[in-house]
């Protein structure tokens, strides 16, 4: 190769000499070379294009008799909403404080030695005896009389670890226009019904039994309510055949850092009944829930063999097998292994300028250091002559 520099009459002649690498440095190429593969191709499938912009659509029905309160409750008493939405509730205990009416009251007792009313409530100002002298005066209270007591004690519905959630999710990747399922398509209708959601017998079963996702979190219907994450994962290879893009269903417990706190545990919600006497007044049945509270979260990307991502990460691969052959290999070849200096006279050759002014030509030089970094890559030796 023979390049003319602007400032010099002198050409640069750059000839590879023969070199053998050290068998150190051959099994330590093989090393890079192998990790870098499969890291790239294997791990994080370097060679597909990826869409992470899944569409999904999730529907959800719950299914089940419990006993609460010496009454048989079903669906319409314990599911919160009852749409079937990707988020819903499902009751535990129930808190019924019946017959309010719009009027004057005591306040109830909240804590254990306090009186405190609850936000729905104004304050009168007037302070009501009690009829002996054994206890302290209460505030009167303007709304909703008789005031809630939710310091009573109600067992909870244990019949809900019987409960079964039913899922229905379907999911599309826009780039690839592939739409799946959570359950396969051959599944039929008496399956369906007979299956339970195990993750090593039944995976793709999407009947699931509210007590074995409960185990699943660490949590039981005992608890003053929670948040459960049921996440549907999609990873779908398009490469391989359709059936392999398959959901993996994982359980978490969303409010597990509030577990241990003294307030605000668990989870609860009011509503109200209302109804009208024959004489047109408003009164009402009002209802504390406590409840476990069911997300659905679904996430996931499909991957699909593309030309250009992968002419991409192979030059970026094969660049990075150079970049770290020259500093990585040499520095452990040149300053740690037995035999470096041997290595190190046969990598480094002393240059003859032979009368070239490199002070002229130095600017010049520089600009042709790629030449340089060639040479190195390739192991081999350069020199100059007139």
């Amino acid at each position: 190769l023979k390049l003319s520099w602007g400032c010099c009459d002198q050409m640069i002649h750059l000839r590879p000499v023969g070199h053998r690498d050290p068998p150190n440095l051959k099994i330590l190429n093989y090393v890079l070379v192998k990790k870098i593969y499969n890291w790239v191709f294997i791990h994080e499938k370097a060679y597909q294009v990826t869409d992470t912009g899944i569409e999904s659509s999730v529907m959800t029905k719950v299914k089940g008799f419990g006993y609460h309160g010496n009454r048989v409750m079903d669906v319409a008493d314990y599911v919160f909403p009852q749409q079937g939405a990707d988020i819903f509730c499902i009751m535990t205990k129930l808190i019924v404080t019946e017959n309010q009416f719009q009027g004057k009251c005591a306040e109830v007792r909240t804590h254990l030695n306090h009186w405190l009313p609850i936000s729905s409530r104004v304050i009168t100002g007037v302070c009501i005896q009690p009829s002996n002298n054994t206890e302290n005066g209460r505030c009167e209270i303007e709304g909703w009389c008789p005031a809630e007591n939710d310091l009573v004690e109600i067992r909870p519905m244990l019949d809900v670890n019987n409960f079964t959630i039913f899922i229905k999710n379907s999911i599309r990747f826009p780039l690839f226009n592939v739409t799946r399922g959570n359950f396969p398509t051959t599944m039929t209708a008496a399956e369906i019904k007979s299956c339970t959601y195990h993750p090593e017998t039944r995976p793709f079963c999407p009947i699931f039994l509210v007590g074995d996702v409960l185990n699943y979190t660490g949590q039981n219907v005992d608890d003053l309510g929670g948040e459960i994450g049921i996440n549907i994962e999609w990873k779908c290879n398009l490469d391989l055949d359709i059936d392999y893009c398959v959901p993996k269903y994982s359980f978490t417990r969303l409010d597990a850092p509030f577990a241990k706190n003294a307030i605000s545990k668990g989870y609860n919600f009011r509503f109200a009944k209302y109804f009208k006497t024959e004489n047109g007044t408003d009164f009402r049945t009002l209802h504390k829930a406590f409840a476990i509270r069911f997300d659905v979260m679904v996430t996931g990307n499909a991957g699909k063999f593309n030309t250009i991502p992968t002419l991409i990460n192979l030059v970026a691969a094969f660049t990075s097998v150079g970049l770290v052959r020259i500093f990585l290999c040499d520095i452990i070849l040149l300053n740690f292994l037995k035999g470096a200096e041997q290595y190190k006279a046969k990598k480094f050759e002393e240059v003859m300028h032979r009368g070239l002014q490199w002070d002229k030509c130095e600017v010049e030089v520089y600009k042709w250091a790629i030449l340089v970094h060639f040479c190195m890559m390739t192991h081999s030796r350069c020199y100059c002559t007139d």
